[in-house]
């Protein structure tokens, strides 16, 4: 039988409430993504795909680019200094990379224990065993996992320093991630830890691959910071003789 080849130039897909993914994203793409009905949380971190050990590091992230939240002109590092993805769009203006990810103990003492055996696609999933599911199939284990950045979710604290979760996206809000280098990326949808919403938040969002523009001289998240001109200066090293 014989096949046609196919090449895609873009890929959509819609990820359910309290599920999870991941992809392997190429360098030189972007991916979109968009709330689809407002009040979504992504869960997020990344992996170099051929040296899985190196990983997202989200104190470094931090700590670099001298902020607290994330947004347009951040980048997102590795744990060798090198840049993940670049924010290249941001509708919302805050990003969580500091209040982790969701635990089942989270999610029975807000909202009542549900398992995908007797409640199918109306279980209540939790971040932490979310991402367990997507790194098993890189033959990840607990140990690999990392503080994760929380995508759509605003947190303040108090004049004590407890932190809630105090603001979140609307319908249509989006991020644009440009990725620098190659990627595995594991995301769920499951609640911020902070969420207490009165019934468990089912937020469906949008995934939009594409081919992002090359990187000029001139760019706003290289130059937003003097640390990201090095971050992609390493990112070069990196890559040196494959282009």
């Amino acid at each position: 039988m014989k096949h046609d080849n196919m090449k895609l130039d873009s890929y959509t897909t819609t990820i359910d409430g309290a599920s999870h993914w991941s992809v392997i994203i190429r360098k030189g793409m972007q991916l979109k993504i968009t709330d689809l009905n407002g009040g979504a949380n992504v869960g997020m971190i990344f992996y170099n795909p051929t040296l899985l050990s190196e990983k997202f590091n989200a104190p470094d992230t931090l700590k670099c680019q001298h902020t607290f939240k994330l947004t347009r002109g951040n980048c997102l590092y590795s744990e060798m200094g090198r840049v993940f993805c670049s924010i290249t769009e941001d509708s919302f203006g805050w990003h969580d990379a500091v209040c982790g990810n969701s635990q089942a103990s989270h999610i029975n003492e807000n909202w009542e224990p549900r398992n995908y055996q007797q409640d199918s696609n109306q279980w209540h999933q939790n971040g932490h065993d979310s991402f367990l599911v997507e790194l098993a199939k890189y033959q990840l284990t607990p140990r690999d996992l990392v503080a994760n950045l929380n995508v759509f979710s605003q947190v303040s604290s108090d004049d004590a320093g407890n932190l809630t979760l105090s603001r979140r996206s609307v319908a249509n809000d989006h991020i644009t991630l440009r990725f620098e280098m190659d990627t595995l990326v594991i995301l769920h949808t499951c609640p911020h830890p902070l969420n207490k919403d009165q019934d468990y938040p089912y937020t469906p969002i949008e995934l939009h691959l594409s081919k992002a523009d090359p990187v000029e001289s001139d760019d706003f998240c290289m130059n937003s910071r003097p640390e990201n001109q090095r971050g992609f200066k390493n990112n070069a090293i990196y890559h040196l003789g494959l282009d």
